[in-house]
């Protein structure tokens, strides 16, 4: 009788310790997600409701927010900011994943001598804080008459994307059975069709995942479209900040303008998310 019990009585400490992470689990995701729940229900707000103290949670809902950012009427419109940073953030992640791919290729699959060290050269890329380079580049970019112009920012984002696009595709590349690459190339094939139709469907969920997050890398940088930029190739990061003046902060247009920018690089998150979970699990299980 002892025997039967003993594996129920053993199972109970497991569901308590079960409930006990998923709680915790649950507990996380909302510190997380009240942040954004408080600026979606604050962007519905009047301006006097949003700067109230305390924050009037039953306050009327209105549209006034995303009005006054979409108002062209006033001389300041957000089309143009969005455009650049469309521009930008598409340009430069095609860019990225068309130089990344024969990169990682021979990386993984055709590996070069002492390919270990190019991968730790293509992450210390990346130990530089961007701020140093701020100056090199804007005087440079002054030189050469590119201030103010949207493809110095996909010559920038390219940059700065690529060590990260190169690492994760070396990854991915790395689990192709080199047999199928083998195979076309006995039927003749030569690097590009084998990279564009042997490999690429075979990794496509890794493609999309790096392309992903180059791309919201891409639209979220502030620091050098600030910089570089003024009212010509202005992107959304930027625009964003004018809300912010001072006659005072704009709560709530702050707030509907931080949704709107954000709405892009959400849909993309949601229409791969598939493939961005596939991605991002590919060769961890074997």
């Amino acid at each position: 009788m002892s025997a039967l019990t003993a594996p129920v009585r053993a199972s109970k400490p497991r569901s308590v310790k079960s409930a006990a992470l998923g709680l915790a689990a649950w507990l996380a995701g909302l510190v997380f997600f009240l942040p954004v729940a408080w600026l979606v229900l604050t962007s519905f707000h009047s301006e006097a409701d949003a700067a109230s103290n305390p924050p009037a949670l039953t306050a009327p809902l209105t549209l006034d927010g995303y009005r006054a950012f979409f108002d062209t009427s006033g001389g300041s419109t957000p089309w143009p900011p969005l455009i650049n940073s469309m521009t930008a953030s598409l340009a430069s992640t095609a860019l990225v994943l068309l130089l990344a791919l024969p990169a990682a290729y021979a990386l993984a699959i055709r590996p070069v001598k002492g390919w270990r060290d190019v991968l730790f050269f293509f992450l210390s890329t990346k130990m530089l804080p961007v701020v140093a380079g701020l100056l090199p580049i804007y005087l440079f970019a002054r030189n050469t008459g590119m201030l103010d112009n949207v493809w110095l920012l996909v010559l920038l984002y390219t940059s700065m994307n690529l060590p990260i696009a190169v690492w994760m595709l070396q990854s991915f590349l790395a689990e192709v059975p080199v047999s199928v690459i083998e195979a076309a190339q006995l039927d003749g094939a030569r690097l590009p069709v084998v990279l564009g139709r042997v490999i690429a469907p075979i990794v496509l969920p890794g493609i999309a995942a790096t392309a992903l997050i180059c791309f919201i890398f891409s639209w979220n940088e502030l620091l050098f479209a600030r910089v570089l930029t003024g009212v010509v190739a202005e992107t959304a990061p930027v625009h964003l900040t004018g809300f912010i003046t001072s006659q005072g902060l704009f709560l709530a247009q702050l707030s509907a303008a931080a949704i709107a920018i954000s709405l892009p690089v959400l849909a993309a998150g949601f229409a791969a998310q598939d493939k961005l979970v596939q991605g991002l699990s590919l060769g961890a299980v074997k």
